[in-house]
């Protein structure tokens, strides 16, 4: 049975309905969106206070062939933080990229969960499980960049840690979260990196990522971190640099390219550890990747203790 037609009265209203009903559905999306940005940032967040986080970063001493004391006496070679309570702790034996550690009797240290009870070889970053020695609060290990070795140190009690001032953001803006074409090279190509020691790292490009912003056509380079990434990893500066965010540039990570096409959203854009301590060994954007735009959106300059 056909239904009554609907009175000229009753069309008005009943078009009201459905564009509020289609209103409320944008509105509900652009909140889901904005709410898992906020999730993401505050998770951001978390890991920087994390006893194992960049804030703990407390020392980076660079080791050369021979022989290297280390202990919180300030004449060491390695100095650790008081909280390690060994005025000197034992020594570092390091020859052929190879570094031994040698604790001084009475010492009580623990790497990977066992105590030391003698020399320690030291596999460096370079492995996927580097040896962690820990004293209290205290913790350092070897780290590796380009073909120089050096000691990291971490301080759970660190004073960057203790008075972390927050993190500063853009407002989340969904017209910062960009579709781009994805231009694949036929084979990844090296492309030069530099770091803020004054190094040169060789990471593989798979291609650039093409977009609009700003009225204007621009690129990014994408690199992957290893052979296996399911992300393609983005180091970029733009208009901002220096002014509202980190003068060195950001980060931005995204998921693989699909169809050509890969989503930038750089509500996502975030500090490298650089921007946090002065013991971190960031890579730098490579000049291609400065944006002649400036991109509003994302994590803006550190200005809490340690902060550059």
């Amino acid at each position: 049975m056909r239904g009554r037609k609907m009175t000229a009265a009753a069309k008005p209203a009943a078009w009201l309905a459905v564009l509020g009903v289609a209103f409320a559905a944008v509105a509900t999306g652009d909140e889901v969106y904005r709410e898992a940005v906020q999730k993401w940032r505050q998770d951001r967040e978390e890991r920087l206070r994390a006893e194992s986080g960049w804030l703990t970063l407390a020392g980076l001493f660079w080791l050369e062939d021979g022989t290297s004391t280390i202990g919180t006496d300030p004449a060491s070679d390695v100095v650790l933080p008081e909280g390690a309570g060994a005025s000197r702790a034992g020594v570092i034996v390091f020859e052929g990229g190879q570094a031994t550690l040698r604790l001084d009797p009475g010492v009580g240290a623990r790497a990977s969960g066992q105590t030391l009870d003698g020399p320690r070889v030291m596999r460096s970053d370079e492995s996927e499980r580097p040896d962690v020695v820990e004293l209290g609060p205290v913790s350092f290990y070897v780290i590796k960049r380009g073909d120089r070795y050096a000691v990291r140190v971490k301080d759970k009690n660190s004073r960057a840690r203790r008075e972390f001032a927050g993190l500063r953001w853009y407002e989340v803006n969904e017209g910062y979260r960009v579709e781009a074409r994805w231009v694949s090279y036929p084979q990844p190509r090296p492309l030069q990196v530099p770091n803020v020691l004054g190094e040169i790292a060789t990471m593989p490009s798979p291609g650039y990522a093409e977009f609009e912003l700003g009225g204007r056509t621009v690129r990014l380079d994408g690199v992957l971190e290893d052979p296996t990434s399911l992300e393609l990893f983005f180091i970029l500066r733009d208009e901002t640099s220096g002014k509202q965010t980190y003068g060195a540039g950001r980060f931005l990570y995204s998921d693989l390219p699909k169809q050509g096409l890969v989503v930038l959203d750089f509500n996502k854009a975030y500090n490298p550890p650089c921007a946090f301590t002065a013991y971190a060994t960031c890579p730098l954007p490579p000049k291609q990747n400065w944006l002649p735009v400036p991109v509003e959106a994302g994590e803006m300059a550190y200005t809490g203790p340690g902060g550059h």
